[in-house]
């Protein structure tokens, strides 16, 4: 018979740990004890805590272009209005967890890019491929008039995602929605603007 995986339940409370207490405030027995998985299961299935972030994050990473897919790739709105409904998305989840966790993407861009060039390098390839969609929809809002063209849609939409890393930083500190609201008012009144 087969032994019980505890695998799926350490990367869950893995995430759970890693947003609680940072990449390094994160030890092995903190993750397991989550999990309520012995400590052997943790290096039974993965070699590193630095191999085991990388894969954290990954997973991060899809159910983020899940939600990006869902807004970004609706054609039914327009251009402002799927960027605006991504925002919505990303909000609601934050809310969720009473704004008191971040995005993981920008969690290990700050504490864990320096430590660990297997980090470093998956978080490089990362953000292109989380502005991609973004610079897809601004590029069809500018073709169509909606959207200025005063910028290239790669650079604004590198510059949306920066913005928002920043006010998702701020609202970690303030607890609530405002600096987010703030990001999407001043966002769509001036980059995004007509």
């Amino acid at each position: 018979m087969a032994k019980h995986s505890h695998r799926e339940a350490i990367l869950e409370a893995g995430r759970t740990v890693m947003f609680r207490k940072g990449y390094v405030g994160s030890g092995v027995r903190d993750i397991v004890a989550e999990a309520s998985a012995p400590q052997g299961s943790f290096t039974n299935h993965f070699r590193s805590k630095e191999a085991f972030a990388k894969e954290v994050l990954d997973r991060y990473f899809t159910s983020l272009k899940v939600a990006a897919d869902a807004a970004l790739g609706d054609k039914r709105l327009t251009p402002r209005q799927r960027i605006n409904r991504y925002l919505d998305i990303i909000i609601g989840r934050l809310a969720e967890d009473d704004f008191q966790r971040g995005c993981l993407i920008g969690d290990l861009s700050l504490e864990a890019a320096p430590q660990s060039e297997l980090l470093r390098a998956r978080l490089s390839e990362i953000f292109p491929e989380w502005s991609a969609p973004f610079a897809d929809c601004i590029a069809e809002g500018q073709a169509s008039g909606e959207i200025s063209d005063a910028f290239e849609p790669n650079d604004l939409a590198e510059f949306l995602i920066a913005a928002w890393e920043g006010a998702i930083l701020r609202m970690k500190v303030s607890r609530n929605a405002e600096p987010l609201e703030r990001f999407r008012r001043i966002v769509f009144a001036t980059v995004l603007k007509r």
